[in-house]
């Protein structure tokens, strides 16, 4: 049951993303063009998935677990830090200059385009350098945090 709920949750958000646009690079820097041709429509996509997220997440959080978890797996922080405005940066700069953000371009991934595959080469890369270089040397929680700064 949880391995088809994954696979449910999964396939919802990929067409999610689909319908949305959220796939398609042109409409993300039309969205992030805020002084040319900006094309505001993303805005009715993130209302969306804000309100939803709001209002299910608070009704989640009272239940004692998760469905098909022990337990659930919140941040231990909620501090702003370094690496947080960091990585937040290196996001926002590779989402603005690409216009894949990674849920959708692994979406696109199956249409074999040469830039969604190297930007998740290039999302992959990243996220083995971090795993080599940054969480081996901070250590990690029970929970798959990493302790650091």
């Amino acid at each position: 049951m949880r391995l088809l709920t994954v696979f449910f949750s999964g396939v919802l958000f990929a067409v999610g993303l689909g319908i949305s646009g959220m796939t398609q690079p042109t409409k993300i820097i039309g969205f992030l063009d805020i002084f040319g041709a900006w094309d505001p429509s993303l805005v009715f996509v993130m209302a969306g998935a804000v309100g939803v997220n709001v209002i299910l997440y608070r009704l989640s959080i009272k239940r004692l677990r998760p469905l098909f978890a022990p337990a659930f797996a919140l941040p231990p922080k909620h501090t702003i830090n370094k690496s947080l405005v960091i990585g937040a940066t290196l996001f926002g700069v590779g989402w603005g200059l690409s216009g894949y953000c990674p849920g959708p371009a692994l979406v696109s991934s199956v249409t074999g385009w040469g830039s969604v595959l190297a930007f998740v080469g290039a999302m992959l890369a990243g996220m083995y350098l971090y795993q080599r270089l940054h969480v081996s040397r901070a250590g990690v929680t029970h929970k798959g945090y990493a302790v650091s700064d």
